[in-house]
């Protein structure tokens, strides 16, 4: 096969892969300009949050469950049926009549969500050699830091044009352009596993114990639920992973392979995108309130102040993949990053009210650098810690452990503010700059302990010469493979 005709298959894919990424990347970001007017339509302000919390708890799930079900019944037709549930869905948000409609549809809209930006980085790992993983990842990982710039705007403009209900419409053609590509250009894959045995128990457990913890999490800080009803959540969460872990030990195709945490590259990456997801929506959730509430800033002003930060992230995220492909080394990059990470959020703690812009510019910049160059670093990390067969749930807990992190450390944030100021900042109509001051500075602090202890996890990170071979070969064969006997 000429050379020109294999880059194009591999462009073709590619571009097909980023569509469907940048469908679910993007929703969340035009989701939160539209929520306004969503609830002035549709009423329920007391449920707010509850769109996006139900989004982020069922593709938090569908992430780590359906990983694992590729693994069964293949990656194309995963992929594909996310797409179409995620059309659908959005599709059905669109025509919501009330808020109850909306969460429901919301939820099942993050099933899909989950499939999207999950399988395609799996298939990334799979066809194309260790050494260009990290390339190829770094341009799929980019698709999230452009939708964090875009998405706001983009989705101001829909719902001031054509209405909120187009914020969820869009993603009709985008999808049926992925759904297009991707079945006339996606590579035969060699089948991972061939014994279908679904592990319900750990499918039931697991689920069960993340919605626990994610309800309580939502209310830890509110008054809707009694602190007796919070402390059961917690408990009943415990318990559930306890049982998770019990049943994954026995399972015949776990959904989460017990045997992975004995690999030290796993257990350091998962960490690592722990904390480097915590401290990144640390940053892009209190700088703004900081410039804005402290230095009063116009909220137009305050995006355009974190705007650089995600642009460099992107292009960090890009140029970090192209330099594992060209060394085959990712460990040095890991540690770089969290330093860049660690200097960055200490530099954030001491902003003042007179900070100029172009100071908090730097210091931004330099933390969204670092967390760029995270995905693929410790994406590829656990990808070539694993055997074959284990490539997509491995790929699938690198994009887990990211959400998890998030979703448990900004309450824990939200937390200190509140402790800081005696207060509950969601209900204060008025707060003292210099006690917002003190509050955004004692997160930032947070932050920064944060970021220190993921560089010291980073330097246990075991590192490995990747191979620039791959015995699939995709993009060169003429016929399909069988799974090897």
């Amino acid at each position: 096969m000429k050379k020109p005709v294999k880059d194009m298959k591999i462009s073709l894919v590619m571009a097909g892969l980023m569509i469907g990424l940048l469908v679910a990347a993007l929703d969340n970001s035009i989701m939160g300009t539209a929520m306004p007017k969503v609830i002035t339509s549709l009423g329920g302000m007391a449920y707010y949050v509850w769109p996006f919390t139900i989004y982020m708890l069922t593709s938090t799930i569908a992430i780590i469950l359906f990983g694992k079900l590729s693994d069964l019944y293949g990656r194309k037709k995963i992929l594909m049926g996310g797409i179409v549930l995620f059309v659908l869905s959005s599709v059905a948000c669109g025509f919501s009549q009330n808020m109850a409609e909306l969460i429901l549809f919301r939820a099942i809209q993050g099933i899909g969500g989950g499939i999207l930006i999950t399988i395609p980085f799996i298939v990334v790992a799979e066809i194309f050699p260790p050494r260009q993983r990290g390339k190829y990842t770094g341009i799929l990982a980019s698709v999230f830091g452009l939708s964090n710039v875009f998405g706001p705007i983009l989705g101001g403009f829909i719902t001031d044009i054509l209405g909120w209900q187009w914020v969820f419409f869009v993603n009709v053609p985008v999808g049926i352009v992925a759904i297009s590509m991707l079945s006339m250009y996606f590579p035969h894959l060699k089948q991972a596993v061939r014994e279908k045995v679904i592990d319900y128990s750990g499918i039931i457990s697991l689920t069960l114990a993340l919605s626990s913890l994610f309800v309580a999490l939502t209310y830890i800080r509110s008054s809707y639920l009694p602190g007796f009803v919070l402390d059961l959540l917690f408990i009943f969460a415990a318990l559930m992973f306890v049982l998770f872990i019990h049943v994954e030990r026995r399972a015949v195709e776990p959904v989460l392979p017990m045997h992975l945490f004995r690999l030290s590259v796993f257990n350091v990456s998962a960490v690592a995108m722990f904390l480097s997801s915590s401290v990144m929506f640390c940053a892009i959730l209190y700088i703004p309130l900081f410039v804005q509430k402290v230095q009063g800033i116009s909220a137009s002003a305050s995006g355009a102040l974190i705007t650089p930060m995600l642009l460099s992230l992107t292009i960090a995220s890009i140029l970090t993949g192209q330099i594992i492909g060209r060394t085959g080394r990712y460990k040095r990059l890991g540690v770089l990053a969290f330093c860049l990470i660690t200097v960055g959020m200490a530099l954030l703690t001491t902003m003042t009210p007179y900070t100029g812009a172009y100071e908090i510019l730097i210091y931004t910049t330099i933390l969204g650098i670092g967390s760029g160059m995270m995905y693929p670093v410790f994406n590829v990390a656990m990808q070539n810690a694993v055997e074959r067969r284990d490539i997509g749930i491995a790929t699938a807990s690198s994009q887990f452990f990211r959400n998890i992190g998030a979703t448990v450390t900004l309450p824990i944030f939200g937390l200190i503010v509140n402790l800081t100021m005696n207060m509950d900042i969601n209900v204060s109509n008025s707060v003292p700059i210099e006690l917002m001051s003190t509050a955004m500075h004692n997160v930032f602090i947070s932050g920064t302990v944060i970021s220190i202890l993921g560089l010291l996890a980073c330097l246990f990170l075991k590192d490995a010469f990747l191979s620039n071979s791959n015995e699939s070969n995709v993009f060169e064969e003429t016929k399909p493979q069988e799974y090897p006997e």
